[in-house]
């Protein structure tokens, strides 16, 4: 997961992969195909036009598509075709594309003043240099800018993105198509999904970043990717660009091992619990389902990630693995200057570490009742706000200054469609009863005090949290967004003052979280520049973990020997949809779908080499979450597919990549023109891109991607 600043330093490795052009190229961001991969906040996606269309994949668009889904016309079952720019369709007031124009270190101007200080002192400033950063940065409107950490507290980039506020949904296959095999297939392979979905990104009319209204126009980009028409085969180069959001590898061996043994077993047992409670609420009533849809999808794939990085972890003997190489640097440590400063502060990092063990479960179960509610979170959301209001937006919690108060109002709004009261009633119930089986010493006082310290107190007190609140009332959502501090903090009703009383806990836990967290920040440098220095030893380029920031994967398309005796083809084909299908979902493919299949109207896209067609193919490109959505590309920088999973046998690669095992999924560029062209056809679309409906050629005005 290379930054695109050091590719040039991989020349040769990217040559031996078979890339055809200039690394140099790759490392400015403001010439493409760099120009043209996006973040879409938790996904990346690619312009493909000049006129702002977006691909991404139909799972990170599916929060829009349920968005504009009602029992009467379900775009997640029938999917979405605009047969004109007026017929496009918002993709809600939080849907944001955000195009990166700036990569800057600035290292000295975020720890000139944090040098000397410790814990609380050290995060805080740290926290006000990046916000004035970030301030400076934002003073020219419609950009969104970010102070990022890398290595672990050794070195800070300010970020700037264009943020595009206007996105909408231009097409969407039907979920059948889009999701083929869901959870059953999910981080599996063979995969048989077209997973791909377009947005439009507008503007207003002058250009600049603006709000959803009628009177926008498309967006028009620097840059946009080219389709390939040429075939794909074992072996041939290609290269992944996107946002790829944590990785954990620098961490320390202790870390591994609470990972393996806590963190991900409960993990498992806890989104199990969690989609249990939402299926049991939501069973019977339609309307229920389709608002919980995404909430449900994220679960599970939350759930299978868990188990699988577990298994991953547990068969690469990762934490074995990484204290040998932990052990290697401290025994090479003592040759190095400074080496007893900087094994101080490897070991002071260590106890800090430790000390978090105490308190984890409490922490987990308090953030969960947070992170997975709509009302309650909310009621939190405008309780902080107003206590964050009271101060100059210098000194304000970062997420509640205001340039987060559009991401509040859009969260508030979005919250109409996402929330059923049974169903949430239900997750707090399972949440609370777990935070009453921890020792006393763990819970947390104020939510026993809004909930009650028995399951008789909690079942009073949701029913009547939930029956007489009018926070279901988006109106009285966004009043109380409007309102001043004082009226905010006065108000009677009851998940407002529920929340008025957890906000307590959630300060008191921040302050530790922030005192141990700054005191990382200071220590953990020492522990980077021991694994840094030890590698560069040995010959080792080292990039830092990713944190959804611009990263750039090369490799190959290849095949896959998971275990004894088994070995997997890199590409899938449209028969693998035909011998999946039950006619049930999630193997139930629709009609056209199974209609060309049989007619083997395959076209331009059919495979020369298979003669059928593609849908899915391996790389061992290196991914992991927030590259869903991310353009695959050949030697020439030309779109050839959109990642959008990983096998099972390589979850684990947010904290190890083992080349062993890890392949990334991809949906064939092939496939997607074909559903477009002969299954749920979209020929304005394919014309914009310059792609005629046989696929043989490119329309000469649009081919050049510039």
């Amino acid at each position: 997961m290379w930054l695109p600043s050091q590719l040039p330093g991989i020349e040769e490795a990217m040559r031996g992969s078979g890339f055809q052009g200039d690394p140099k190229d790759l490392s400015d961001l403001s010439r493409p195909p760099m120009s043209a991969v996006v973040s879409l906040g938790g996904c990346t996606a690619s312009f493909v036009s000049p006129q702002g269309l977006v691909v991404t994949n139909h799972h990170c668009a599916h929060g829009a598509i349920q968005l504009n889904s009602t029992p009467e016309n379900n775009l997640i079952v029938n999917g979405f075709n605009a047969a004109t720019m007026a017929d496009e369709v918002s993709a809600g007031p939080g849907a944001r594309v955000l195009v990166t124009d700036r990569f800057e270190r600035i290292t000295e101007r975020i720890l000139a003043r944090a040098r000397g200080k410790t814990g609380r002192a050290y995060h805080d400033a740290v926290e006000a240099a990046s916000k004035a950063a970030v301030a400076e940065c934002e003073a020219e409107p419609g950009y969104r800018c970010s102070v990022v950490d890398m290595y672990y507290g050794t070195d800070f980039h300010l970020i700037r993105q264009l943020e595009i506020r206007d996105v909408r949904l231009v097409y969407a296959p039907p979920d059948a198509i889009g999701s083929y095999g869901d959870e059953i297939d999910n981080f599996m392979w063979p995969r048989h999904s077209g997973d791909f979905t377009f947005y439009r990104a507008y503007v207003g009319p002058d250009g600049r970043p603006a709000a959803y209204s009628p009177d926008n126009v498309p967006f028009r980009p620097a840059a946009w990717l080219t389709v390939s028409t040429e075939p794909l085969a074992e072996g041939d180069f290609a290269m992944l660009a996107g946002y790829p959001g944590r990785t954990f590898r620098h961490r320390t061996a202790a870390e591994f091992a609470d990972q393996v043994e806590w963190q991900l077993p409960s993990r498992v047992e806890l989104m199990s619990a969690l989609l249990a409670a939402v299926e049991r609420a939501t069973a019977g009533d339609a309307d229920a389902g389709v608002r919980y849809a995404a909430q449900v999808a994220s679960l599970k794939n939350t759930l299978k990630r868990a188990q699988g990085e577990l298994d991953g972890l547990r068969r690469s003997h990762a934490v074995a693995e990484r204290r040998t190489q932990e052990a290697a640097m401290l025994a090479w440590l003592p040759s190095q200057p400074d080496a007893a400063a900087i094994r101080a502060d490897i070991d002071a990092a260590a106890e800090v570490i430790a000390s978090a063990r105490g308190t984890r479960e409490r922490d987990q179960l308090f953030g969960l009742m947070q992170a997975q509610t709509q009302l309650l979170r909310g009621a939190m959301q405008l309780q902080r706000l107003a206590l964050e209001r009271g101060k100059p937006d210098a000194e304000r919690e970062a997420g509640y200054q205001l340039r987060d108060e559009a991401r509040i109002e859009a969260a508030l709004r979005q919250a109409q469609r996402r929330y059923a009261p049974a169903v949430e009633r239900a997750i707090l119930a399972e949440l609370l009863a777990r935070h009453r089986a921890l020792p006393a010493d763990q819970r947390v006082p104020e939510i026993e005090a809004v909930f009650g310290a028995d399951a008789a107190s909690a079942a009073a007190a949701l029913e009547a949290l939930y029956s007489t609140t009018a926070l279901a009332d988006e109106a009285e959502r966004l009043r109380l967004l409007a309102a001043a501090p004082p009226e905010v903090r006065a108000s009677t009703d009851p998940l407002m003052r529920a929340a008025a009383t957890l906000q307590q806990a959630a300060l008191r836990l921040e302050d530790e979280d922030k005192a141990r967290a700054g005191e990382l920040l200071r220590l953990r440098p020492a522990y980077m520049r021991g694994m840094i220095g030890h590698a560069r030893s040995e010959g080792r380029a080292v990039y830092p973990d990713a944190n959804s920031t611009l990263r750039v994967s090369h490799g190959r398309i290849e095949s896959l020997q998971p275990r004894d005796a088994v070995s997997y083809a890199p590409l899938t084909t449209v028969e693998g949809i035909v011998e999946k299908h039950t006619g049930v979902a999630p193997f139930d493919a629709p009609a056209p779908l199974l209609d060309a299949i049989a007619r083997r109207d395959f076209g331009a896209t059919v495979d020369p080499g298979l003669g059928t067609q593609t849908v899915n193919f391996l790389t061992n490109l290196d991914t992991t979450g927030g590259n869903s959505g991310s353009p695959v590309m050949d030697a020439r920088g030309r779109l050839i597919g959109l990642n959008f999973d990983s096998n099972w046998e390589a979850v684990s690669a947010s904290w190890k990549f083992d080349p062993r095992y890890k392949r990334a999924i991809h949906v064939d560029a092939r496939y997607m023109r074909w559903i477009m062209a002969r299954v749920y056809p979209a020929p304005q679309l394919l014309h914009e891109m310059g792609l005629p409906l046989d696929g043989a050629d490119r329309a000469p005005a649009e081919a050049d991607g510039r």
